[in-house]
């Protein structure tokens, strides 16, 4: 479960959205990762969007919005290294939390 305190204090502007819409999230804590990207998705507008930042292809969490939200996002990848990932994910209709989020990407860091 994402730390209470940790959400409460955290914004968009302290995660590093800012006007570029760039969310990088390769120095958050794997077992808040997750739960912190749907939250910011979560708040967006629809027809909004953010470029997220990671260091592996977030293939886990593609699968977690497919899942829950079918439909309601566009997924596209803007570049593929080993090292970074920049995927676009766009909010294209209304969407509401579901289950608790995933806490881990499964990935190791």
């Amino acid at each position: 479960m994402i730390p209470e305190d940790f959400m409460e204090n955290t914004t968009n502007e302290t995660i590093g959205i800012g006007p570029d819409r760039v969310l990088d999230v390769r120095d958050i804590p794997c077992s808040i990762k997750h739960g912190l990207i749907i939250r910011t998705w979560l708040e967006m507008p629809v027809g909004e969007h953010f470029i997220l930042v990671n260091g592996h292809d977030p293939v886990p969490l593609f699968y977690q919005f497919s899942a829950e939200w079918p439909g309601a996002f566009s997924w596209e990848h803007q570049l593929r290294l080993p090292e970074e990932v920049r995927v676009k994910v766009t909010k294209l209709t209304p969407a509401t939390p579901t289950a608790a989020p995933s806490q881990c990407c499964g990935h190791e860091h």
